[in-house]
């Protein structure tokens, strides 16, 4: 029989808008779920895709064969065309939801998700919850409901968590649905919350009633400490003075506070979240390491193996050869100034190797290549560009089109840095060209999290709470050339350490002197490089040394091209409308009579 007290639920299908209908039944199926009733009348896909099993195949063809799924001639589809779709001519009972939207669509479908009621909701609010990790971690919090601080008034010394629930009605069952609660919430809080609060309110509720066990872990924060406990009891409902703690559970606090400015970066993240019950889970193993071990537990039965540590490897003198760098204090510099402010410009004229430094350093100090994504702004470039935005992609099923949530080349490498295993490995995001990106519109929000690495912030499209992870580093370039250092705004200098490579000073100068060098090469291209730029009176149109440090330089007649065809034309630019005669002024034979 149809389940009690739930809606009929709707099927979307593709191309054309058709709803089918089902309903969930109170018998489990043969792998346990619910079984579900796809009502008469539903359209039904005729094509069958490879994703579609076996099982799914017989029974569409069963069905077909006595009657059961019929022709539908006046459906979506035009006179003399092929139907698209059959219809139900009964009601038919389905091992699962799952089996049932298969069975619409025509290839693998999960149910619980596709199965929606009128309002939108998923079926997944109208089921007990799935299995769970057996131990989870809490953030409850208490220091602020309605201008009360329950922590230090009730939870500590009453050893319990509470919920504020004043408008909630008496609620009899263990483990409510999401749908259960939703009915609980709008029903009770009508006119006295908004739509956002009570699906807030939703979500709160069935963490504490439903996902949150005995033994899981909980943390709550007053007054600039981090208390930590263990959850000892069910969820209990009863009064409460002011209706403050209608909710509660018994809870073990540890009497012991942690200062919240002392916290690992990454457990601050997710305690800046902000909802009144925060699953930590993704953090239990830094909470244990705070809480220390249980009473029953000797130091012998721990760990002996410490947590890795982020950390950034040391300059070696090997790096510094191989970036033929004259003074290894100037990488030091660099590792510590990325250190501490995680984002670093390198700027300069063009031609002073800050991409490939920029890369060379990354790899270094991110241990490989693959901890390495590299972006290029430019003035199209846009935030769902760079972090995530609605992409048209194709459904390798269905065929169809349609605009998806799609992670941009940040989320990908936040959510790398922040997996489990990877985060006390450095990961780098090398933006090339930074300052020709309009950077309020590529960043958006995110432009916060730069300077304040250690909040998070709710998303525009997908609306998670997202922080940038403590081992993801930011390494930038940035032409002088193309738009002057001084149009840089503050709030960008704010967030960026920034570091000049320039030809005039180190490691740049010197650099084209020591490569040739090295390779064997005649060094008359460093000599005329350095009259060149002597002669050049501003710094930021200097001409760097990697124009000369390619192959086809050092081929016969390629100094000559090379000077005629990359530097002139730069210096032509820089100096038109100004009536010098670049070429008796820069051109080699000029330069040569100059040298020594």
């Amino acid at each position: 029989m149809p389940h009690p007290d739930q809606p009929t639920f709707r099927l979307k299908l593709p191309g054309g808008g058709l709803l089918a209908h089902g309903r969930l039944l109170t018998t489990p199926g043969n792998n346990g779920s619910l079984k579900f009733l796809l009502l008469q009348g539903s359209p039904v896909c005729v094509t069958e895709w490879p994703a579609l099993g076996d099982h799914a195949r017989r029974q569409r063809a069963a069905l077909r064969a006595d009657g059961s799924l019929a022709d539908a001639p006046g459906l979506m589809h035009s006179p003399g065309e092929a139907p698209r779709y059959w219809v139900t001519t009964r009601d038919i009972e389905c091992n699962s939801s799952s089996a049932a939207a298969s069975l619409v669509l025509g290839y693998g479908a999960g149910g619980p998700e596709n199965w929606r009621d009128d309002e939108g909701h998923p079926l997944a609010d109208y089921l007990q919850p799935n299995l769970r990790t057996p131990r989870k971690a809490w953030l409850v919090r208490g220091s602020n409901v309605s201008g009360h601080n329950l922590v230090r008034r009730l939870w500590l010394p009453e050893g319990i968590v509470s919920l504020a629930g004043a408008h909630l009605p008496p609620m009899d069952e263990t483990d409510p649905t999401k749908s259960t609660l939703r009915r609980y919430v709008e029903g009770g809080y009508e006119g006295t919350a908004s739509y956002s609060q009570k699906r807030g309110l939703v979500d709160d509720l069935h963490a504490f009633l439903t996902q949150m066990r005995v033994g899981d872990t909980l943390a709550t924060l007053s007054d600039g400490q981090l208390f930590l406990g263990r959850i000892t009891g069910e969820a209990r409902q009863a009064d409460s003075p002011g209706g403050l703690s209608n909710l509660s559970r018994t809870v073990t606090w540890r009497r012991d506070g942690h200062p919240y400015e002392d916290l690992p970066e990454e457990l601050q993240q997710k305690l800046s979240v902000q909802h009144d019950v925060v699953d930590l889970t993704s953090v239990a193993d830094i909470l244990a390491t705070l809480a220390g071990p249980p009473p029953t537990q000797t130091a012998e039965e721990q760990s002996p193996e410490p947590p890795r540590e982020l950390a950034l490897p040391a300059v070696t003198p090997a790096l510094a050869d191989d970036l033929l760098v004259h003074d290894p204090g100037w990488l030091d510099e660099v590792r510590e100034l990325l250190w501490d402010e995680r984002q670093l410009v390198l700027y300069g004229p063009p031609g002073t190797g800050k991409t490939y430094l920029a890369m060379k350093l990354a790899e270094h100090f991110g241990g490989g290549a693959e901890q390495v994504t590299l972006v290029q702004f430019h003035p199209s470039y846009a935030y769902e560009d760079f972090f995530e935005g609605f992409r048209p992609a194709e459904d390798p099923e269905t065929r169809e089109v349609a605009f998806r949530l799609t992670a941009g080349p940040l989320r990908e490498l936040a959510d790398l840095a922040s997996r489990e295993g990877n985060r006390h490995i450095p990961h780098f995001l090398i933006i090339d060209e930074i300052n020709r990106g309009n950077l309020a519109k590529i960043f958006g929000e995110l432009y916060f999290l730069l300077e304040y690495r250690r909040k998070s912030v709710r998303l525009t499209y997908s609306g998670d709470d997202f922080a940038l992870p403590p081992n993801l580093f930011v390494i930038a370039t940035m032409n002088t050339a193309d738009r002057s250092i001084a149009l840089v705004d503050a709030a960008m200098r704010r967030r960026f350490a920034f570091v000049e490579l320039s030809p005039r000073a180190e490691p740049t100068r010197g650099l084209l002197a020591r490569w040739l060098e090295r390779e064997g090469k005649d060094p008359e291209c460093a000599r005329l490089l350095d009259e060149l730029n002597d002669r050049l009176a501003e710094p930021e149109f200097a001409i760097g040394p990697s124009y000369l440090m390619k192959p086809g330089v050092h081929r016969p007649g390629g100094l000559d091209r090379t000077w005629r065809t990359k530097i002139l034309p730069l210096l032509e630019e820089h100096h038109y409308g100004e009536g010098i005669d670049i070429d008796s002024r820069y051109g080699l034979a000029a330069l040569r009579k100059a040298l020594p």
